[in-house]
């Protein structure tokens, strides 16, 4: 736009233009000199944007996928990649993991929190004073080198007494977090960004504490581990299970869910949002530049700009993606819906009217897409919650994503 003010270039407002001003991405406002030019720095990212524009949205069929990565969020098994980060720049400190619990209490096995040598604390196992003894005996063996099992009990007599609403016992694991194991945590991260399965072995009482991760191949990271222990980690790591004994805790790897959004517009805003806070690994996917970018999709762990038809080669489908069609058009939802039936999902969720679902149900078993295909589609998508807002409908459909994933196949 010609004033940099958001009027657009005819004054109907943001986005009424060609797309090539900082409502459709590009940060900051206009450098205007003294003689009202514009700075050549505007000039060449205006004109890079508009020739991106062009070249991505114009000429259907023939648009290279743009594929932007975003920062990673942070979920239960990634605060080994926050570790990662922490030890890089010199930390270190003990990771409380919840091992066991009884009864009511707030988090399930596997909740974890990480408590630096500053203080620090990066996620949770609980909250309260579950939280707070778990904390102070963090502290108390920061620097000494061992591990330690702390059982925290929430019985009716305590629960009074500590003002919690929570019944029964945890058993968290406080471990020594330091440069000796980076390469493990490391290893971690990089099998949940392969989405390879593994198992995390964690050793400690009299023998000591030692800490390795074992690949569904065999192969060990960290430190060594006999044969037996091996196979029976692989085992654990194909089934994903857990398992605690005297001395030891073997937790697999929890490959995230991928979560495929088809669609950037306001409900896929607030429906990326929640999601990633559920766990999922999110994916959003468009044709505008303009809506589909990092900028308006941050926690996303990536944004791909593309025509529809052609963005599904750079997708994996392997049976445990989630899809949701939330584009702008009916034209566009029968076309992703088409192209998502002939790969093979875990959910596939459509938005729209009865109508609008008899419609493109019906155009698609004209194409000879029967109803075993098109029965698997929740449509409309999300669960019933008298939803009207786009934050509400995100919040129906991320419901239902999570109703799917937890129910035994």
């Amino acid at each position: 736009m010609p004033g940099g003010d958001g009027t657009g270039p005819r004054g109907f407002g943001p986005m009424t233009g060609r797309a090539a001003g900082f409502c459709a991405g590009l940060s900051g406002r206009w450098t205007v000199s003294a003689n009202g030019s514009v700075s050549s720095k505007r000039k060449k990212a205006v004109r890079q944007r508009a020739e991106g524009a062009g070249n991505a949205g114009e000429i259907p069929g023939r648009a290279v996928p743009l594929l932007q990565r975003c920062p990673r969020g942070k979920g239960t098994m990634d605060i080994f990649n926050t570790i990662v980060d922490l030890l890089q720049r010199g930390s270190h400190g003990v990771l409380a993991t919840v091992v066991r619990r009884t009864g009511s209490a707030p988090r399930d096995v596997g909740a974890k929190m990480f408590v630096t040598n500053e203080g620090k604390v990066f996620g949770t196992v609980g909250g309260g004073q579950l939280e707070s003894e778990a904390y102070r005996k963090a502290t108390e063996m920061m620097d000494q080198n061992v591990t330690v099992m702390l059982r925290v009990n929430m019985d009716a007599m305590r629960v009074e007494d500590r003002a919690m609403l929570c019944g029964g016992s945890v058993d968290i694991l406080l471990e020594p977090v330091a440069e000796e194991h980076r390469a493990v945590y490391e290893a971690v991260g990089k099998c949940m960004e392969d989405r390879e399965r593994a198992v995390v072995l964690t050793r400690f009482g009299p023998r000591g504490f030692a800490k390795s991760l074992i690949r569904e191949d065999g192969t060990v990271t960290g430190d060594h581990v006999d044969r037996q222990a091996v196979d029976r980690c692989v085992g654990l790591a194909n089934l994903c299970q857990r398992e605690l004994t005297e001395d030891a805790f073997a937790e697999p790897v929890r490959i995230t869910v991928p979560l495929y959004i088809f669609g950037a517009g306001h409900v896929s805003q607030h429906l990326s949002k929640i999601a990633k806070a559920a766990g999922f690994s999110v994916t959003v996917i468009d044709d505008r530049k303009e809506f589909a970018n990092i900028e308006r999709f941050s926690e996303a762990d990536a944004v791909v700009t593309g025509q529809f038809r052609d963005v599904f080669s750079s997708l994996d489908f392997t049976g445990n993606e989630y899809v949701a069609i939330v584009t702008r058009s009916q034209e566009q939802d029968a076309l992703v819906l088409e192209e998502v039936l002939k790969r093979d999902a875990r959910y596939v969720g459509l938005m729209g009217s009865a109508r609008k679902i008899a419609i493109i149900m019906g155009s698609l078993h004209e194409k000879g897409i029967g109803p075993e295909a098109t029965g698997r589609v929740h449509a409309p998508i999300g669960i019933d919650i008298e939803a009207e807002t786009p934050q509400e409908v995100a919040v129906s459909i991320v419901a239902e994503l999570i109703r799917v994933k937890n129910a035994k196949r």
